[in-house]
């Protein structure tokens, strides 16, 4: 039965995602991820504590002793796993950015890392052939575990110039989304002396302020809070804050891809010709922003366990996706929201506001696309398209991109819903516009002739 996604295993609480699964799934992790303690926190979501109560069964059930960490943010959980070394996996309950109906299991690696896919398929074989639980003398322990947040709260500050943070006497707007950062990121910017304005700062699981994805739409009140206050910019959490999404001091909504460029080129310049790693659904302003300052961009798969597995092995300093999601090689292989918020403010300390930042990048405008496509037209319309543009720059690195001179087209199938999904970019709007819409084209109509062959 496959059950992950690319984030987990995802759905309605209670529903399908039902204690009784839950259970399984801890047994299931118990044999795949132990045979040391296996650590498990939670978000604020309504059903996470019968979610995580049912998961930790399953993990004891199996033998496996669990350290439960309580509401911390998913990369705080995944630090713990990393750093503690009889711990030999992790378990996070969120379902992220996702409706407050929802909720997930998102599986950690002995090295913090998510699981790969090999771990997870064989969770998932696991699941279906379940091996009987241990007997009652050998029943694992819980261990409620205080303190995760703080020790990775301070595992960032480690990691970034305080001083200069502290110096700057900068002031933020925080949007938290009522998720799991709600404790931490206040403490993070109360440490590093950063006056903070907080909204939506208190975990409830059915998130009142706005729905937990960051998106311009859902921060329209933290960009006029950013402004009503003169603050120097406002940042926002997704619901286990493992992203993290910024507002200029001027009120504007900064990209994901910009945000991601700034705080890359950063790290690039300390340590010039080194490597930085994204993925090619990401916009050419990561790659020109770090060429800038004498480092290079290698292209991965979607996917953040992608790119935290290629900066492993590449040796990055730094890589991310264009959602807010980014990862820092001296701290841990995995998007880390907070970690990101101090980086933001150690660059902006440095001198430039984050309005200036923005400015100084290169300019590339992008248009997000999608079609309606059935799973079983996928391939056909992939090699349909890769038919006809024979002979130009392809790369299937992750479906299918072409690159011209003057912009790029990705093509790329869902991996959850029947869509096809379409990004363009180009220094000019137009030509972007132009590429969205000739792929768009091209698509359907190789969609509705395979759809046509099938019937």
């Amino acid at each position: 039965m496959k059950m992950f996604g690319t984030n987990g295993i995802r759905g309605i609480a209670n529903d399908f995602l039902s204690p009784d699964l839950a259970l399984r799934v801890g047994r299931a992790a118990a044999f795949v991820l132990g045979p040391g303690a296996i650590a498990v926190a939670r978000d604020p979501r309504t059903s996470s504590d019968m979610i995580a109560s049912s998961v930790e069964a399953g993990l004891m059930s199996a033998g496996v002793d669990v350290d439960d960490l309580g509401m911390v943010p998913t990369p705080a959980l995944q630090y713990y796993v990393k750093t503690h070394d009889d711990v030999t996996g992790g378990i996070m309950i969120t379902a992220s950015h996702n409706p407050p109906e929802f909720n997930g299991i998102k599986c950690v690696a002995e090295d913090g890392t998510e699981c790969s896919r090999q771990q997870e398929t064989a969770i998932e074989d696991a699941y279906e052939k379940p091996k009987p639980g241990t007997s009652w003398d050998s029943i694992g322990v819980l261990r409620r575990i205080p303190g995760a947040g703080e020790a990775y709260v301070d595992a960032i500050i480690s990691k970034v110039d305080a001083d200069a943070i502290r110096a700057a006497k900068l002031k933020v707007c925080l949007d938290c989304s009522n998720g799991a950062s709600s404790r931490t990121s206040p403490m993070l910017l109360s440490r590093l002396g950063v006056r903070a304005i907080t909204i939506n700062a208190s975990p409830d699981g059915i998130f009142p302020g706005h729905e937990s994805e960051p998106t311009e739409d859902n921060l329209k009140d933290l960009k006029k809070m950013v402004v009503d206050t003169g603050s120097d910019l406002g940042a926002a959490h997704d619901g286990d804050a493992d992203r993290c999404i910024f507002v200029t001091g001027s009120g504007r909504f900064v990209p994901g891809d910009k945000s991601l460029a700034i705080i890359t080129r950063q790290a690039a310049s300390r340590a010039p010709g080194s490597k930085v790693v994204t993925t090619v659904a990401t916009s050419k302003v990561v790659e020109e922003a770090v060429a800038s300052v004498g480092g290079k961009t290698l292209y991965t798969a979607v996917g953040s366990p992608i790119v935290a597995r290629r900066m492993m092995s590449e040796n990055a300093v730094a890589g991310g996706e264009e959602n807010g999601g980014i990862i820092f090689a001296d701290h841990q292989f995995c998007r880390d929201g907070a970690m990101t918020l101090a980086k933001m403010l150690e660059t902006v300390a440095a001198g430039k506001t984050l309005d200036e930042l923005v400015d100084s990048l290169p300019e590339f405008h992008t248009v997000k696309a999608a079609m309606r496509c059935e799973d079983s037209l996928k391939k056909a319309v992939l090699d349909g398209i890769a038919e006809m543009h024979m002979g130009e720059k392809v790369d299937v690195t992750d479906g299918l991109r072409i690159d011209y001179d003057d912009g790029w087209v990705l093509m790329r199938p869902s991996g959850t819903e029947p869509k096809f999904r379409v990004y363009a970019e180009s220094r000019d709007a137009s030509r972007a516009s132009e590429l969205s819409e000739r792929f768009l084209r091209e698509a359907e109509s190789v969609r509705d002739s395979a759809g046509e062959r099938r019937e």
